[in-house]
C-alpha cells in the first residue's frame, strides 16, 4: 500500500510537470503567432504607406515630364493642346454634308499658312539687314524714262475706292481658296479668330531657323492629321471586324428557309 501510494504521487507529479510543459509550449506557440501577426501587420502598414505615397506622387507628377527633341516641337505641342480642342468642336458641328467640312479644313490650313508667311518673311528680312533701312528707287530698277509713253507702265489704279467692290471679312478670309462650301468657310472664319493669336504668339517665341521650320511644317501636318481623325470619328466604317471562326459558326446557326419534308409531314399530322 505504501509503495503504491508513493508511485501514485510520483505519477501525479510527473503528470503535473507534463501539463506545465504543455502549457509552456502552447504559450510559446501563441506568443510566436502573435509576434508573426504583429510583424505581418507592420509589413502591411508599411506597404500601404508606400502605395499611398506612390499614388500621391502619381497625382502630382507632371503629365509629360520628358521634353521633345527641339524647342520648336515643345512649343508646338503646347500650342496644339490649346487649339486642337477648338478645331474639333467646330469641325464636328458641320454635319449636313462632307463638303462643309472639306471647306472648313481647306480654309483653316490656308489661314495658318497665310498667318505664318508674313512673320517668316519679316524675320528673314530683319536678319539679312544690318539695321539700316535702304531706299529702293523703283524707277532706277526698271530704267524708264518718264517722257517715253510707249515704255511707261502706269501702275496707278483707275478705279476709285468707292468704285471698288468691298469684300466682306469672310470673303477676305477665303481669298485664295475658291470653289468651296460657304458655310464651311464662314465657320472656319469664326474658328480661326479664336486660335490665330495663339499661333502667332507661339511662332514669335522662336528665333532659331530650325525651330521655325520644324514648327511650321509640323503644325500644318498635325492639323491635317487631326482633321483626318475627326472625319473618321464622324463617319466610322460600317464593316465590323470578324474572324473565320465566327463566320463558320454563324453559318451553322442560320436556319434554312425550307423545312425538311419530315417536319412538314409531322406538322400536318398535328394540325399545324
Amino acid at each position: 500500500m505504501q509503495i503504491n501510494r508513493i508511485e501514485f504521487l510520483k505519477e501525479m507529479e510527473e503528470e503535473k510537470l507534463l501539463r506545465e510543459s504543455i502549457r509552456r509550449v502552447i504559450s510559446a506557440v501563441k506568443q510566436r503567432k502573435k509576434t508573426k501577426l504583429k510583424e505581418r501587420q507592420s509589413d502591411e502598414r508599411y506597404l500601404r504607406m508606400i502605395v499611398r505615397q506612390l499614388l500621391k506622387e502619381a497625382e502630382t507628377a507632371d503629365v509629360d515630364p520628358s521634353p521633345g527633341k527641339t524647342t520648336g516641337i515643345n512649343v508646338l505641342e503646347d500650342l496644339l493642346k490649346r487649339i486642337i480642342p477648338v478645331l474639333q468642336d467646330d469641325y464636328k458641328i458641320l454635319t449636313t454634308d462632307e463638303q462643309q467640312r472639306e471647306s472648313f479644313r481647306a480654309h483653316i490650313l490656308n489661314a495658318v499658312m497665310k498667318t505664318l508667311k508674313p512673320i517668316e518673311v519679316s524675320n528673314t528680312a530683319g536678319e539679312a539687314g544690318d539695321g539700316e533701312e535702304e531706299f529702293i528707287d523703283i524707277m532706277e530698277i526698271i530704267d524708264v524714262e518718264i517722257g517715253d509713253e510707249e515704255k511707261f507702265i502706269d501702275i496707278e489704279d483707275d478705279e476709285t475706292p468707292e468704285e471698288k467692290e468691298a469684300l466682306s471679312p469672310q470673303e477676305e478670309f477665303g481669298t485664295g481658296v475658291g470653289g468651296h462650301d460657304l458655310t464651311g468657310r464662314n465657320m472656319a472664319f469664326t474658328t480661326y479668330k479664336k486660335i490665330q493669336s495663339n499661333i502667332i504668339d507661339a511662332y514669335e517665341l522662336l528665333e532659331n531657323d530650325e525651330d521655325r521650320n520644324i514648327f511650321e511644317d509640323y503644325l500644318i501636318t498635325n492639323i491635317k492629321l487631326y482633321f483626318d481623325k475627326f472625319e473618321a470619328e464622324l463617319t466610322p466604317s460600317l464593316e465590323e471586324p470578324t474572324t473565320p471562326e465566327y463566320e463558320e459558326a454563324a453559318e451553322e446557326e442560320i436556319p434554312t428557309e425550307e423545312a425538311p419534308e419530315e417536319e412538314l409531314e409531322g406538322g400536318a399530322e398535328l394540325g399545324l
